[in-house]
């Protein structure tokens, strides 16, 4: 997928218009374009003929390859001109006669008008009738035919003001919501021997070592081999405490250094690194479109031909029928007209999505699309892995207990070395208490899931893992519940003991499952693959439910019946959950890779907090959308009523329209106080 920006694309009308006429051509294999961003995502074999298709749609519309900035200024020149000339022509028209006052008002008219008329043309001539442009020019046109040129100038005049507005909050909003999401650090201090040059940091290799001075971002991924200072980890995870960092401690791409001068010895390329992986996912997100989006687009395709048509009986019923004036009856139509346009609720809901999306990522909570805010908000059950998600997951060896003559130190040696390939937490912490480097690998080893490992070591059968793995192999043992998480061992087929190893809740778990029932989550349960005491005990402390002793597909299983139901996990085996959930919510940290694939969520600092915080966020972004839609349709369908009855003008009406997007769109941007 290529990313472009499009120039001149001034309603989301237009952009669904667009999107949904390329994703019918052969030559597009995949398209996206969003109005908050003014980009388009898009695969195609003929950028050419895109550009070509485009054109016939929306004449003035470009693709360009960088974005261009918006410049007020000369804007603002225009309109105070125009302004000023209609005001001193209004106050001196009585000194005037009408063979001057008529062609200055109309040259006011034009040049005020120009790009509407402009766009209304390039609209018929691609077939787009129902566009504000074209409702513009036949409202102010029929406002001049029945004898209302002034009206017809200032309501131009006004439209053109309020077009400025909005295209200046809409800008405003963009440039709020993109601050968020700088990240990309611009360049880095590469050491090449007593030199330290400034580099790009794409240049940069994995080994390179890199200077960061107090104040620079950091650029890449790496360990400190030199120094110590405070990190600012704000622009990542939303953290606002900084945290002290020595040598020996990893930092990520993105976060600020903030006193101290430190060496970083680089682990990951920059298009590897955790701020490319944010960046990436941010601009993913959205082009992935809420139901809420969708809806609006869809809406406003029969909403508007609706209006137009009842503009069109208004100004023609009364006087063909009732002989009442025509030109009272047309004015009315054209009031009504004017008013149709559903710009406040496309441009405004798109726009309150990509702020929620925004204000997410600078708390380090990554949105994988615009539908995962509504997936948020509508959460009614909540499933969490247990080690390394409720849990720290990180393990110790608490108790070795030996049965039947076999010694600890055996044990721990068959224990350590039938894990050897295991990359699992518990895995790892047999393996550091043993302690011992360069021991053989098993001559035969086969994993079974959610029981352990059998293992060939030295020509004696090591059996390694839980209860079920004991009876799967037929191994005699007198106890199957332990209050700890235990791993039972067996050599050659005789039980030899078992090993208990610790885990911690992590700190903030308790606040966070708090916070979640004070949101009104029906039910908050453990889903855990470890053994039904352990798990009991964890959940008692916690005040939640559990289901214990579970495989990957149990989990996945279990959520399926459940609609509506969030998954919070981190590993490999989380991945089949993650994907069934509504939405996955996945540790970015600690979390492996597949797991954030298949997730909707990505928290980047681990933090469960950021769960509910993420809750938060989702509803108050519906509240907002919710509060355009009402409002903008509350003000639409009044002015509509107060414009048939006699009693708005096409002042009122021109509010309708721009001036109700410029308020909806204002107000979109209280999402970024979240």
């Amino acid at each position: 997928m290529q990313k472009y920006y499009l120039k001149n694309l001034d309603c989301a009308d237009c952009a669904a218009n667009i999107e949904n006429t390329l994703k019918n051509l052969d030559f597009v294999k995949e398209v996206s374009i969003d109005f908050g961003t003014l980009s388009m995502n898009i695969e195609t074999k003929n950028l050419e003929k895109v550009k070509e298709e485009i054109k016939k749609i929306d004449p003035k519309v470009e693709i360009l390859e960088k974005e261009e900035e918006f410049n007020p200024k000369k804007e603002i020149l225009f309109i105070s001109i125009l302004l000023f000339s209609f005001i001193s022509l209004l106050f001196i028209k009585n000194k005037l006669t009408s063979m001057i006052e008529f062609p200055l008002m109309v040259a006011i008219y034009l040049l005020s008008g120009f790009e509407v008329f402009k766009a209304s043309i390039n609209n018929l001539k691609s077939k787009k009738f129902f566009d504000e442009n074209i409702f513009m020019t036949i409202a102010s046109l029929g406002a001049i035919f029945i004898g209302e040129v002034e009206e017809a100038v200032g309501v131009m005049l006004f439209y053109k003001f309020g077009k400025f507005f909005e295209n200046l909050s809409v800008n405003h909003s963009r440039k709020s919501i993109k601050k968020l999401l700088e990240l990309k650090p611009e360049y880095a201090n590469l050491k090449k021997g007593k030199e330290i040059i400034k580099v790009a940091p794409e240049e940069v290799k994995v080994g390179d070592e890199i200077l960061v001075k107090p104040g620079e971002k950091i650029p890449l991924d790496g360990i400190i081999i030199e120094g110590k200072t405070l990190v600012d980890f704000s622009p990542i995870n939303g953290e606002s405490i900084p945290k002290s960092l020595a040598v020996g401690n990893e930092v990520l791409a993105g976060t600020i250094n903030k006193n101290g001068l430190i060496t970083v010895k680089v682990t990951k390329l920059l298009k590897e690194s955790s701020i490319s992986k944010i960046l990436e996912l941010i601009q993913n997100a959205v082009h992935k479109k809420a139901k809420t989006e969708l809806f609006f687009t869809r809406f406003a395709s029969f909403y508007t031909p609706i209006v137009v048509l009842i503009s069109i009986l208004v100004a023609t019923i009364p006087p063909i029928f009732f002989k009442e004036p025509f030109s009272v009856w047309i004015y009315r139509g054209l009031v009504v007209l004017v008013i149709s346009c559903p710009c406040a609720l496309v441009i405004s809901i798109p726009l309150s999505y990509f702020a929620g999306i925004g204000i997410s990522s600078r708390k380090g909570i990554l949105l994988k699309g615009s539908d995962c805010i509504d997936k948020l908000n509508n959460i009614e059950n909540i499933f969490f892995d247990k080690t390394g998600t409720i849990t720290k997951g990180k393990f110790k060896v608490k108790e070795i207990i030996p049965e039947n003559d076999f010694t600890k130190e055996e044990i721990l040696e068959y224990a350590a070395k039938a894990e050897f390939h295991s990359n699992h937490p518990i895995a790892i912490s047999i393996k550091e208490k043993y302690g011992k480097n360069g021991f053989i690998a098993p001559t035969e080893y086969k994993e079974i899931e959610g029981e352990g490992i059998f293992a060939l070591i030295e020509n004696k059968k090591i059996i390694v893992g839980n209860d079920k793995i004991l009876h799967h192999f037929g191994i005699e043992h007198k106890n199957c519940e332990f209050s700890e998480t235990t791993v039972n061992i067996a050599i050659d087929n005789k039980y030899a003991g078992y090993i208990t190893i610790g885990d911690e809740i992590k700190e903030e778990t308790q606040n966070s499952l708090l916070q979640l029932k004070k949101l009104n989550i029906k039910k908050i349960t453990i889903l855990s693959g470890d053994n039904k005491k352990s798990t009991e005990k964890i959940a008692n402390e916690l005040g939640v439910n559990y289901i214990a002793e579970l495989l990957p597909e149990d989990k996945a299983a279990i959520i399926e019946k459940h609609k509506n139901s969030a998954f919070v996990g981190d590993g490999i085996n989380d991945s089949p959950s993650l994907a069934m959930a509504n939405p996955g919510i996945a540790m970015g940290k600690a979390g492996t890779d597949i797991a954030i694939e298949y997730a909707d969520v990505v928290l980047m600092d681990d933090n469960l907090e950021k769960v509910p915080l993420a809750i938060k966020i989702a509803r108050k972004t519906r509240k907002i959308v919710i509060e355009n839609i009402i409002f903008a349709l509350t003000v639409k369908i009044a002015l509509i009523g107060l414009g048939l009855f006699g009693f708005a003008n096409m002042w009122e009406a021109v509010f309708g329209d721009v001036g109700v997007a410029i308020l909806a769109t204002f107000n979109s941007l209280r999402i970024l106080r979240s």
